[in-house]
């Protein structure tokens, strides 16, 4: 496996949060004297330091495919991290305190995808349980697992709930009439329950808009304006040719001039 170097110290010294981190004694692979060094455990990466403050990490040790378990060593609170094959490596290191080496044994424990796997399936098995409790108790069958549908917005609700419209709407007076689209041929029930030939949850038209009650003085003044327009046009313009005529019979007598 390739690891880009820059990549790593990078992500050893960022801002980003550490699952956990301290100082361990870790044992060098020649010699077996132990080294205090700075591990910081991000994901399922291992780093180790020299120092607290120093820029690059010394080296990083993957945590794929390995067992954390407690050793016997000449350091109090050892604990190791071996991995599987002949020629793999035995990382040896040893905490400060045992609530430390306590710390550190169940965080690398759970490091690594495996884990992270495991505990993921687990939780999917048991959200499947509760949803088939919760499905019996109400009647409704099981859905099959994976078949998880996302809840419709309030736009998509309301959009089902409206009654599919004609293409026109067929208008009276001018104005469109909602009691003409289909299915709404009477009026909405406003008793709060419905009719016994009505389903459960079918669309409803919007109620009427109240009619404008024409009285009958209204009327006949309304009528008699309209019968009386047709007159007063007819006055309006005599009114005004007699006036053009006498002001175009004023304006030639103004260019004829004075007579001698």
């Amino acid at each position: 496996m390739k690891l880009n170097e820059r990549s790593l110290a990078f992500y050893a010294t960022c801002d980003s949060p550490a699952d956990n981190a301290g100082f361990l004694y870790k044992r060098g692979e020649r010699h077996t004297a132990y080294h205090r060094r700075w591990f910081v455990l991000k994901g399922n990466m291992l780093f180790y330091f020299e120092e607290r403050d120093s820029r690059e990490p010394v080296g990083v040790i993957v945590l794929e495919g390995c067992n954390v378990e407690l050793c016997e060593s000449a350091e109090s609170f050892a604990f190791a991290i071996r991995f599987g094959g002949t020629k793999s490596r035995t990382y040896v290191l040893a905490a400060e305190s045992q609530e430390a080496m306590e710390s550190w044994v169940k965080s690398l424990s759970r490091a690594s995808f495996d884990y992270m796997r495991l505990v993921v399936r687990e939780l999917e098995k048991q959200l499947q349980e509760m949803s088939r409790g919760l499905a019996g108790g109400c009647g409704v069958s099981p859905e099959l697992p994976g078949a998880w549908k996302p809840k419709p917005s309030g736009l998509e609700q309301s959009r089902d709930r409206l009654p599919a419209l004609p293409a026109i709407l067929p208008k009276e007076n001018g104005c469109a009439v909602w009691n003409n689209v289909l299915g709404a041929d009477r009026l909405p029930d406003t008793s709060g329950c419905a009719g016994d030939d009505e389903e459960e949850g079918s669309p409803r038209p919007p109620p009427l808009p109240p009619r404008r009650r024409v009285l009958d003085g209204e009327a006949a003044s309304t009528g008699a304006a309209v019968a009386e327009s047709p007159s007063t046009f007819w006055r309006l313009h005599e009114q005004y040719s007699r006036e053009v005529s006498r002001l175009r019979q004023d304006w030639q007598r103004k260019q004829r001039g004075p007579r001698p």
